[in-house]
């Protein structure tokens, strides 16, 4: 009695398969009628192993894609690093030449002022940063016309003083040098009265600002007066602009009065100058 159960069951699952696949043979044959069945196995086999190798060949397209997408956003990366660079090296550029046409224009103001003198402009070509504020080196020399202890101006009032003269090239020592042999300039102080004589002899670097000595202790001066070169040390031509009165005190000793002046002339960015040759009625004469 139990065989025949199993018997039964069997039976009933081979009917069952039989069933199922003429109903796939049936389905595929209306869709495909000139295909048979084992071809249609084949077919079907077949499909399945592609896609079943399909699964690694798109995962190794997809790395591949990624990849390139990688290095191409890397390249795209580097274009815009560089485009950057660019980019601040432009502005830095335009900041430079925005100062040199400052520097330009108050060199053409000081040219009109300075229209009694035979002068000549010249460009600052040298400038050692271990000694920035005692000297710089200009690209003018005596070829034309540069001689030693020729008064320097730049921007709007003097800064210093032909010291060496090659012939194409100068070197300029400036009014803040620590040089006492060199920094020391006959000036004056226009007042109301009358002018105040004084020797401009120091330069406090921590403030940036000359120090004008050995001043009549009973004259009135007050802070804003222009000082020039007086003329009288027979250096430096007369009426060049120094700078204005900042401060007037008593010196050290008591004895004498003393001014701090603050500079026309930007003593700490020197880009171009112009070297006063002479008067210009002794150039006439």
């Amino acid at each position: 009695m139990k065989q025949f159960f199993n018997n039964k069951r069997m039976i009933v699952l081979l009917i069952s398969v039989i069933l199922f696949i003429s109903t796939i043979a049936f389905s595929i044959s209306r869709n495909r009628e000139n295909t048979s069945i084992p071809q249609l196995f084949v077919n079907d086999m077949a499909g399945f192993t592609t896609n079943i190798l399909s699964k690694p060949a798109e995962t190794v397209t997809k790395f591949v894609d990624s990849v390139d997408n990688l290095l191409n956003t890397y390249e795209e990366n580097q274009t815009l690093k560089q485009k950057i660079d660019e980019l601040d090296e432009m502005q830095a550029r335009v900041y430079t030449l925005e100062q040199e046409n400052m520097t330009l224009k108050e060199e053409i103001e000081l040219q009109s002022v300075l229209s009694d003198y035979e002068r000549t402009s010249a460009t600052v070509i040298a400038r050692n940063p271990d000694n920035w504020l005692e000297q710089i080196i200009i690209d003018k020399g005596s070829e034309d016309g540069i001689e030693v202890n020729m008064s320097v101006m730049s921007g709007n009032g003097l800064v210093g003083r032909v010291s060496e003269v090659s012939p194409t090239t100068a070197k300029v020592l400036l009014m803040s040098t620590a040089n006492e042999s060199v920094n020391r300039f006959s000036a004056e102080i226009q007042t109301a009265d009358k002018p105040v004589h004084g020797i401009v002899d120091g330069y406090d670097n921590q403030n940036g600002l000359m120090i004008m000595s050995e001043i009549d202790p009973d004259l009135e001066i007050e802070a804003g007066s222009k000082v020039v070169t007086s003329g009288l040390g027979g250096v430096s031509p007369s009426s060049l602009l120094i700078g204005t009165v900042k401060e007037v005190r008593m010196d050290e000793y008591g004895l004498f009065q003393e001014v701090t002046i603050e500079p026309s002339g930007n003593l700490k960015d020197v880009r171009f100058v112009t070297v006063i040759l002479r008067k210009s009625e002794e150039a006439n004469e």
